[in-house]
């Protein structure tokens, strides 16, 4: 009769995998993705290197997986709040604020998952982290054009070009170092998102105004 795992052995292994993941991503907040190596991933994790082998088998699966952990909690961070907004350029503006508030709060681990080299393998999990904050993005332009909110787009291309500049922005070799601090990171965050929203054709003052109610609250909540 083959070996069926009970639902208690299940709940140890999803809870250690997740133990790892949270070790790995301490690490990366710390010293970015070359720092994550399964022998210090093991130490912070509390457990033998060998365990974390069997569950991440090289560094490169540990760090994709690791990838996709962060993709998920920021997509689905953005998703929150952009549902939470009256409308559906509030929508935009929280969806967008969200994002660069949160990548500020952690710019070493957000650079780190972004744009730090690594590996080819690694590359294509980013690359679809990259994919899907411009379907998430794609999506709340594409709700706010079909109100007539803002004008017609090929919104397959703004989200992407969009998503580029909030990059560069935020954690490129030309973003400034200062935004650590909280009124800086809040002026950045503010600052980021008018511009978006200008650049996808919101009237200015529509678009200052969704910066005072909806961006800088995020931006409070997430510095």
């Amino acid at each position: 009769m083959p070996y069926r795992r009970t639902d208690n052995v299940i709940r140890k292994q999803a809870a250690r995998h997740r133990t790892i993941i949270e070790s790995a991503l301490l690490i990366a907040a710390e010293g970015g993705m070359a720092a994550v190596q399964i022998a210090p991933v093991a130490q912070r994790a509390g457990i033998a290197a060998g365990t974390v082998y069997r569950y991440f088998p090289s560094k490169t699966e540990l760090v994709g997986a690791l990838i996709e952990d962060i993709a998920l909690r920021e997509i689905n961070a953005m998703q929150r709040a952009a549902d939470a907004a009256p409308g559906p350029v509030s929508a935009l503006a929280a969806a967008i604020a969200t994002f660069a508030a949160r990548a500020l709060r952690n710019r070493r681990l957000a650079w780190a998952v972004i744009a730090e080299p690594v590996d080819p393998e690694v590359e294509t999990v980013r690359l679809k982290y990259r994919r899907g904050l411009a379907d998430e993005v794609q999506r709340r332009i594409d709700a706010a054009m079909a109100a007539s909110h803002v004008p017609r787009q090929d919104t397959a291309l703004a989200a992407p070009a969009l998503v580029g500049a909030l990059l560069e922005g935020l954690i490129g070799p030309l973003a400034p170092q200062s935004s650590a601090e909280q009124n800086d990171a809040r002026a950045a965050v503010q600052t980021l998102t008018l511009l978006s929203l200008r650049a996808l054709g919101v009237v200015d003052a529509r678009a200052r105004g969704l910066v005072v109610q909806t961006v800088l609250p995020l931006a409070d909540e997430n510095s």
